[in-house]
């Protein structure tokens, strides 16, 4: 089964979702994600409870135990440009089977890939992703799965959302049909299947880097 599962970093994970596909033991799972969390948390419980077959995602550097899986062979790897990442959730989610792009072209990426020549300039055939199953978190949805996301936590998730053939939505509100403004509407609700609430916990953070306050004059 192929999972689409939105965030960057630690922002914007649906934490609850993540830890129910954990608890419900699938295996052989194919992940499509920017990355595979940290250790222990996120996408990273999957991978400690060996339930991924393949990952499919643009940037893993800070998570100890995918790198440890990558290289002993448990786990394949298909690492992929964040923005041809971004393009193919948005292309499967239009129904469109295949785009061109100069990125990758004359590199690793571009092997047993198709090109062509446009004005005299090499792309790189690129093919849409379509998940079995999209999982989500929004800030807030309507009972008719209208999403809105909030600050950084939007990133990969819309477009993750189109992509599923189910699209999972964890939201931290939940309104009436018709009381999210339409012209604040991120994801239609026509892409999402399922809504759930999300639990109260601590958002982790990934990184944190502080500096002393500086004084300012009067």
């Amino acid at each position: 089964m192929t999972i689409a599962v939105g965030g960057f970093g630690l922002s914007g994970n649906p934490f609850d979702l993540i830890d129910a596909v954990r608890d419900s033991g699938a295996r052989e799972l194919v992940i499509v994600s920017n990355n595979m969390g940290v250790d222990g948390v996120g996408l990273g419980v999957l991978l400690e409870n060996n339930q991924v077959a393949r990952v499919v995602a643009s940037y893993v550097g800070e998570n100890k135990l995918f790198a440890q899986q990558y290289l002993s062979g448990e786990l394949e790897v298909e690492f992929v440009p964040q923005g041809t990442l971004a393009e193919r959730l948005r292309a499967g989610g239009a129904g469109i089977p295949a785009f061109y792009t100069r990125t990758g072209v004359g590199t690793q990426v571009a092997q047993g890939k198709p090109t062509a020549d446009f004005d005299g300039v090499t792309y790189l055939q690129e093919r849409a992703i379509t998940a079995d199953l999209a999982l989500v978190r929004a800030h807030r949805s309507d009972s008719a799965g209208n999403l809105t996301y909030r600050y950084t936590a939007r990133n990969f998730n819309p477009a993750v959302a189109t992509a599923g053939r189910i699209t999972v939505a964890e939201v931290e509100e939940i309104v009436e049909a018709g009381a999210i403004d339409p012209d604040v509407v991120a994801t239609p609700g026509i892409f999402v299947q399922r809504i759930v609430l999300a639990s109260p916990r601590t958002k982790p953070i990934e990184q944190r880097t502080v500096r002393p306050r500086v004084a300012t004059g009067a």
